[in-house]
């Protein structure tokens, strides 16, 4: 009865807390808001597009603020969005939804339960509504990942591609704008189409393809594209030949693509002796059960 009384405390209370940080957030303080104020001023707009719609971002609106006074997502989570092409709101707002419905979802397996004739104590479901819980607000960082890195990987192969083409083109006497321009319109894919953009945002707000190709590398977090910035910034600023340096640079990124596969497939056949090694192990222990229950039988 003890602990029961004080799980049911803590949780109205915990409840209670909640509510009334919905309805009566904490103001900033005077320092944070001048920070928020003065990173504002000086960050540049981001040249990735993202999505801010969804019938999760609906439903669970009410739980971003909070969620954001807690510091997330964090600053890799939200290079991962930008890959994607989410927001921030768009996650904060799944983990609240898929949160919610793991806590309420061994509550109405109790209730059906219930009507069926079978009664659990109320303390296993709330266990269990815990732990699903706790694994719906886990699952989206997980996802956002998993796909993040997919997405990653995608572009440094279709970015390898386009450092051909623009090899390709400065070689045919193109200039180094017009190079890196007929080179994303030339390729199709999602990761053109952020190349594009990019030279685009440039010519729009008039500043050097480079410097916005160096600002969606940082953005996506792609290491190769800032490197590719850094090499046609000398050859737009100091006029330097960079054809032989991308060309070892696609070579380079082809190579590690190819390592790359390489241990992909060797931890996927790896991964495919397991079943194996459990099945053997099943058959032993088949065998053996006989043997070892008779001999513990006759003691």
């Amino acid at each position: 009865m003890i602990t029961t009384a004080v799980l049911l405390g803590a949780g109205v209370g915990l409840g209670l807390w909640a509510l009334l940080v919905w309805l009566l957030p904490p103001r900033p303080s005077l320092a944070s808001a001048l920070a928020a104020v003065r990173t504002t001023s000086q960050d540049r707009p981001t040249i990735t597009a993202v999505d801010s719609g969804g019938w999760a971002t609906r439903w669970g609106r009410p739980a971003v603020r909070p969620l954001r006074a807690l510091g997330l997502p964090s600053e890799r989570q939200r290079r991962d969005l930008l890959v994607l092409g989410r927001s921030p709101d768009t996650l904060l707002a799944e983990k609240a939804v898929l949160a919610v419905a793991g806590l309420l979802l061994p509550g109405l397996l109790q209730a059906m339960l219930w009507a069926a004739g079978v009664v659990f104590p109320w303390q296993v479901p709330f266990v269990v509504g815990v732990g699903c819980a706790m694994g719906g607000f886990l699952l989206p960082d997980l996802d956002v990942r998993q796909q993040a890195e997919r997405k990653r990987t995608s572009f440094r192969h279709a970015l390898s591609a386009y450092l051909n083409l623009v090899r390709v083109s400065l070689a045919g006497g193109a200039g180094v704008d017009g190079a890196l321009n007929d080179a994303a319109a030339i390729g199709q894919g999602w990761a053109f189409a952020r190349i594009r953009r990019a030279l685009t945002t440039a010519r729009l707000t008039r500043t050097t393809p480079w410097d916005t190709l160096r600002q969606l590398g940082e953005e996506l977090d792609i290491r190769e594209l800032v490197e590719l910035s850094s090499s046609v910034s000398l050859a737009g600023t100091e006029g330097a030949k960079v054809r032989a340096s991308l060309a070892a640079k696609a070579a380079a990124m082809r190579t590690h693509e190819l390592t790359e596969a390489e241990g992909q497939a060797q931890a996927a056949t790896e991964r495919m002796s397991l079943p194996v090694i459990c099945l053997f192990a099943g058959f032993l222990v088949f065998i053996a059960y006989p043997a070892m229950a008779t001999v513990l039988g006759s003691l």
